[in-house]
């Protein structure tokens, strides 16, 4: 019965790598972790049979010390990196669900979904056949990129794209898997959490970045528009999921079209492709938003004060391209032991300001080497000492100070299952 499950679950779900401690996903049921042996196991010394109720804990913490060249000052201080609650199960071999809760963010309701953003997932799921299957609730959309997916305990540091989509929304998404290698989405979820003043805040404007003139004082004056809420303010996604040469080569692509406001949309393109070997997993994502509205705001706050006006009301700025390339590298070089490399580049333009036309690059990477204490007790508890460098070039025409970062971390991770 566990084994027909767990086939079940991988030919529903993603088509993703199956380690020996393999880690639970951030997309899906995020149940791929089958050696992972739960402490009602090692309590009861009964093997648990039941796929109604699986219940993880993961926890990460870290002492971290770090550096940021805009003050020169190094600091140091004890971490909680991480802390969920995850729920997982089959009620029928036809109706499963997935709960997962993050205990240490806000947990005040949001005013469109009605969660707070602590809720990563309240999601059920049916399965019509082998090949067809829908899911709905508050989930982590369906995009695609290795980044995306991982489980985000085990991330030392995202990309600036990753670390602010802000994913977990109500959707629905029908899958359809044309094999048990191949998979095949379309969803629909909510563009936001809240309404727009929520996101956005009262009188908020929009700006391309073009100056128009100048006020009575001599300064410069740059267009603006009011944001209107839209009425239908949602994503639509298609996504393919694939697996070659018997899963040695993953796919995980998507495109998304999101409407922001009236008359302001965003187009978001996702492309992840992983080697998947025995000791050595490799992936490289390419992603790309361009947003009549900054939805990450990382412009946005940048040059908040570039943008400053006389008028009520905050700037975002709209026409704006995002891009990255991440890659990643795990290594299992001994036995308990994996080496992590991962580089991100980064680049960032209001393509119809000259001034701000690529203004912006940044630059991150990533060492850590990992210990794997209990894999004898079938525990996935990480030991790890990490380095994450981070830096930020802007052009001249800018008049942004260029900076970087280093942190240091030693700590310990634990996705710790409990049934």
């Amino acid at each position: 019965m566990k084994t027909n499950y767990i086939k079940i679950a991988l030919a529903l779900l993603t088509a993703m790598p199956m380690h020996t401690m393999a880690q639970g996903t951030n997309n899906g049921l995020g149940d791929d972790d089958i050696d992972i042996k739960s402490l009602y196991e090692m309590v009861t010394k009964h093997e648990q049979k039941s796929k109604a109720l699986k219940l993880y804990f993961n926890y990460g913490m870290s002492n971290q010390t770090m550096y940021d060249s805009r003050n020169g000052e190094w600091n140091s201080h004890m971490a909680n990196r991480y802390l969920k609650v995850e729920m997982i199960g089959w009620l029928t071999d036809k109706l499963y669900y997935r709960f997962r809760q993050r205990l240490n963010k806000s947990h005040e309701a949001q005013s469109e979904d009605g969660f707070a953003k602590a809720t990563d997932y309240m999601m059920v799921g049916w399965k019509f056949n082998d090949h067809w299957s829908v899911q709905g609730g508050k989930k982590c959309q369906a995009l695609g990129s290795f980044e995306f997916d991982e489980n985000p305990l085990f991330i030392y540091q995202y990309s600036d794209i990753e670390d602010n989509v802000d994913s977990s929304k109500g959707a629905i998404n029908l899958l359809y898997n044309a094999t048990s290698n191949q998979q095949f989405s379309i969803e629909v979820s909510n563009t936001y959490n809240g309404k727009l003043k929520d996101e956005f805040g009262e009188n908020a404007k929009v700006t391309n970045g073009n100056i128009i003139g100048n006020d009575e004082n001599g300064a410069a004056k740059i267009n603006t528009a009011l944001l209107e809420k839209s009425n239908i303010p949602l994503a639509y996604s298609i996504g393919w999921n694939g697996k070659m040469l018997d899963g040695k080569l993953q796919t995980r692509w998507s495109y998304t079209i999101r409407t922001q406001a009236k008359h302001k949309y965003s187009r978001f393109l996702r492309l992840g492709q992983k080697l998947n070997l025995n000791n050595l997993q490799w992936y490289i994502d390419y992603n790309m938003t361009y947003d009549d509205l900054d939805r990450m705001k990382i412009a946005s706050n940048e040059l908040a004060d570039v943008l400053t006006t006389n008028t009520e009301g905050k700037i975002y700025v709209g026409k704006i391209r995002y891009q990255d390339w991440v890659t990643k590298m795990n290594w299992q070089f001994a036995s308990d032991w994996n080496l992590m490399l991962k580089g991100m580049y980064e680049t960032t333009s209001l393509t119809k300001s000259e001034q701000f036309n690529n203004y912006r690059k940044a630059l991150g990477y990533v060492g850590a080497v990992e210990y794997y204490p209990t894999r004898k007790e079938k525990q996935d508890l990480r030991i790890f000492l990490a380095y994450t460098g981070r830096k930020y070039k802007y052009t001249k025409q800018s008049l942004m100070a260029n900076y970087n970062t280093s942190r240091i971390e030693l700590g310990l991770m634990y996705r710790m299952k409990v049934l």
